[in-house]
């Protein structure tokens, strides 16, 4: 049987390829709470919200997991995303992810990534050069 580590990270890849939240929101409690560097969110309401606001950030992106450790009731991703943001430029970052588990359900999400990759740099003609 495949461990919960394993079961997320399927999950988000079909919801990165489908764009539809539904295969994630699945492994949510109702009373989860999920938080990234920019979001928090609660409950299965505040799990839509938090997967709607991931994918409408991209044209298309792709997570890839480096590594999967699980144990305890807890499991660790650490994944690379690439794609294209919404105005069809180019992105990678990478990122951890780490869920508190309560069986077969995540209670506690968050995920800490490299922010840096979503800032642009200036245009050298905007810096005048």
């Amino acid at each position: 049987m495949a461990g919960m580590a394993d079961t997320f990270a399927k999950a988000l890849q079909q919801t990165e390829e489908s764009r539809d939240p539904d295969p994630l929101l699945r492994l949510f409690a109702d009373d989860a709470d999920l938080r990234n560097l920019a979001i928090t969110e609660s409950g299965q309401d505040g799990a839509r919200r938090f997967w709607e606001t991931y994918l409408a950030q991209f044209e298309h992106i792709r997570s890839e997991f480096s590594h999967m450790i699980e144990s305890d009731g807890q499991a660790v991703l650490v994944w690379t995303s690439e794609g294209a943001l919404k105005d069809g430029q180019p992105i990678r970052y990478r990122g951890v992810s780490i869920l508190d588990l309560d069986g077969d359900k995540v209670r506690r999400f968050e995920t800490v990534y490299d922010s840096a990759a979503f800032v642009r740099p200036e245009s050298t003609a905007a810096a005048g050069g």
